[in-house]
């Protein structure tokens, strides 16, 4: 994300702990009215989603925007793909990385810039048990000393 007034909707927690991310993409989302609608009321779900590449295109599988209350016969299906948009070079790159290198490709945030609704996409190699048992245990680390510099602050030292 480029630019600092974006509005972030949604992230994916689960996205960082279970994999490593190597690079960022920004694309942009096919919606419909309503969706866009519920996206910028909030309503959206990132867990278990992914990309995947199918006939040229990038298809998000997986993402859960709840339907517009005020949408009645307009709103679609909650869990449809979707149609990511990003330009054929970009496409032609992350199908290369991706089949060379075993990647897959994460959603990490949906986001609202301008009037358009983005999404981050992280190319992402995945964790071993160990690798997340490393990470929780730096994590617990940093929270330990952080506590104990504030009680020393407090103390007087």
């Amino acid at each position: 994300m480029n630019k600092t007034n974006n509005k972030i909707i949604a992230t994916n927690k689960k996205a960082r702990h279970d994999y490593f991310i190597e690079q960022t993409f920004e694309a942009g989302i096919a919606l419909s009215g309503t969706e866009v609608k519920s996206v910028r009321m909030g309503k959206v779900n990132l867990k278990d989603s992914y990309a995947y590449i199918k006939d040229g295109e990038i298809i998000l599988s997986g993402m859960h925007i709840s339907p517009y209350e005020k949408g009645s016969i307009f709103n679609v299906d909650p869990e449809r793909d979707r149609k990511l948009l990003l330009n054929k070079q970009e496409i032609i790159k992350l199908y290369g990385l991706m089949s060379q290198k075993g990647l897959t490709l994460v959603p990490l945030s949906v986001y609202i810039s301008g009037k358009w609704v983005k999404i981050e996409l992280g190319l992402a190699k995945g964790k071993k048990l160990y690798d997340k048992r490393d990470d929780i245990a730096e994590r617990d680390a940093k929270r330990e000393i952080e506590i104990r510099l504030k009680e020393n602050s407090k103390i007087g030292y």
